[in-house]
């Protein structure tokens, strides 16, 4: 692993373990205080579940997947426009073409090798992008498999799912693919997160189950109490299990490190949680696609759920905000697919 690497998990596990034990280490808001200083954590009054939206450069440009990038930064997918986008600590927002037309990018995610990579499902890639903007695409050995979601191994690797090809793939950070077949036919594997141990968890939409495999390539499977729920995004809480959104079934998951799932269900069952991730209050934080909402679920099921501004915005994907160096940001960023802004939710409330 290299030394930016380290650094950068050294600063993600700092954060985490914050999280676990406090917010202490949050900084009252100064005067000198700037979003472009990573040394001052702002923290300015203001209630939880307040949401605020910021329309991007780019018409139609339907922001998907949104995470922070080893800058720090926020990093998004447009897949109306085959363009990733990034957004600095200040509020500006560069777009990057990728070199592939019609690529149709969806996951993205930070690499241990501090760049970013994410998938095209359009045309049968995988892609990584440095924080200077400059993209390499990498074409998958088997035609038509459609990668969808992509993670990184505590291996270096990055691990990610297809769709139609119904394999989950390693990728080096120099480019070579491995590809693992999954058990159950036309399982249409979709997201997939690093949990606790190790392994990479992902869910099968039509398969109906959430699955493990291990850095070695040993797959397990456990199928969904309810039939036809669509699991689809999944993510390491901070209680050490995995959560995971029901999208068809309108209902919250939880499945433990021996395969024990517990559901909860959401107040409308058609509101299509999509994605799914934790936040700084210890609870898990997701998006409603249908229900144009994000909502909240604690670790022992209580949910609280947040109406987002405009109406049929589509909220398709969700990130804890980027931390600063020995502090946390109170607010959780998410994107509006069909409204075409980003959105940020504050977590917690501030006097």
């Amino acid at each position: 692993m290299s030394a930016f690497a380290r650094s950068f998990l050294k600063k993600s596990l700092l954060a985490a373990s914050t999280l676990l034990l406090g917010m202490p280490a949050l900084a009252e808001e100064a005067a000198s205080a700037s979003l472009s200083n990573p040394f001052i954590c702002r923290r300015p009054s203001g209630a939880a579940g307040t949401i605020t939206e910021f329309p991007l450069p780019t018409e139609e440009s339907s922001p998907t997947s949104i995470t922070v990038g080893p800058d720090l930064n926020l990093w998004f997918t447009q897949t109306g426009t085959g363009t990733i986008g990034r957004m600095t600590r200040d509020g500006a927002v560069t777009e990057f073409p990728l070199p592939t037309e019609y690529s149709i990018p969806q996951k993205i995610t930070p690499g241990f090798d501090g760049n970013l990579w994410f998938t095209q499902l359009g045309v049968n890639q995988v892609g990584r992008i440095t924080p200077k903007g400059v993209v390499t695409e990498f074409p998958l050995p088997s035609a038509g498999s459609s990668p969808y979601g992509i993670a990184a191994g505590l291996d270096g690797n990055l691990w990610f799912t297809q769709v139609t090809g119904n394999r989950i793939g390693r990728i080096t950070p120099a480019g070579v693919v491995t590809e693992f077949p999954l058990p159950t036919p036309e399982a249409q594997p979709t997201a997939i997160a690093l949990g606790a141990g190790g392994k990479l968890w992902f869910t099968e939409v039509r398969g109906n189950k959430v699955g493990a495999i291990a850095t070695d390539g040993t797959l397990t499977e456990y199928t969904v109490p309810t039939a036809n729920a669509g699991p689809s995004s999944i993510t390491l809480g901070w209680d050490g299990a995995m959560w995971f959104t029901e999208q068809f079934a309108g209902k919250i998951g939880r499945i433990g490190a021996d395969g024990t799932i517990t559901e909860y269900a959401l107040p409308d069952a058609n509101s299509g949680p999509v994605d799914i991730t934790v936040g700084p209050d210890g609870a898990l934080w997701f998006v409603e696609l249908r229900g144009n909402r994000v909502g909240r679920i604690t670790v022992s099921g209580a949910l609280t759920e947040y109406d987002v501004p405009t109406a049929g915005s589509q909220p398709a994907g969700i990130v804890f905000a980027p931390p600063g160096f020995l502090c946390v940001d109170p607010h959780l960023w998410f994107t509006e697919r069909g409204s075409n802004q980003l959105g940020r939710i504050r977590a917690v409330t501030v006097p």
